[in-house]
């Protein structure tokens, strides 16, 4: 919020009473300019060079790569999956590649904003790791295809219940693209189990 800035008067400015002589005209009005300057300097910042603004970037980069991550590993559950049962390949693919695309979408800008990212995600770096349990885990996929798809369903919607609860603190534009990624999620959650199987 822009606070007010205070007016200052020639008649607010203290002017030290010299015995020997009265301070010149030109002397009061350098003084009286000196402390309207300070007053603007200290009381007139919108806030537009302050370190919050320049704390959001970092932030977002951070938010946008934990989702990167957290996308990966959904997308590796999705190739578990299909390469567990082949029979359900054919019914993932549309949603796989709509994770895929998550990946990208979510992806930092910066110098390796060029590159296409990897299907399967790296290393964990140490960050990742402390950053705490990830919420796609990396279990093993169930040997029986429907239950194998409901495993994938709850992967799907725990990680859309996780962006919802994290676009909260998100910039605008991140936390609308979570919005719409979450959302997605929770699309692809009920398609896994439903008995019409995904369609494109």
């Amino acid at each position: 919020m822009i606070t007010p800035c205070p007016t200052t008067t020639f008649e607010d400015v203290a002017v030290p009473w010299t015995p020997p002589s009265r301070p010149s005209r030109r002397s009061l009005l350098a003084g009286a300019a000196g402390v309207a300057g300070a007053a603007l300097l200290t009381g007139c910042s919108d806030g537009s060079g302050s370190p919050d603004a320049d704390a959001a970037v970092p932030l977002e980069r951070r938010m946008r790569e934990t989702a990167v991550r957290e996308s990966a590993r959904l997308l590796e559950r999705y190739d578990a999956t299909a390469a567990a049962h082949p029979a359900l390949a054919a019914r993932l693919a549309p949603l796989r590649s709509a994770v895929a695309a998550h990946v990208g979408a979510l992806a930092p800008a910066g110098p390796s904003a060029g590159r296409s990212p990897s299907p399967a995600p790296a290393s964990p770096s140490p960050s990742s790791a402390a950053a705490g349990a990830p919420v796609v885990s990396a279990g093993p996929v169930p040997p029986a295809p429907e239950e194998a798809l409901t495993a994938l369903a709850d992967a799907e919607r725990s990680l859309a219940e996780a962006r919802t609860v994290t676009l909260a603190g998100a910039p605008g534009e991140l936390a609308r693209l979570l919005a719409s990624v979450a959302a997605c999620g929770a699309v692809h959650a009920y398609l896994l189990t439903s008995s019409q199987g995904a369609k494109p």
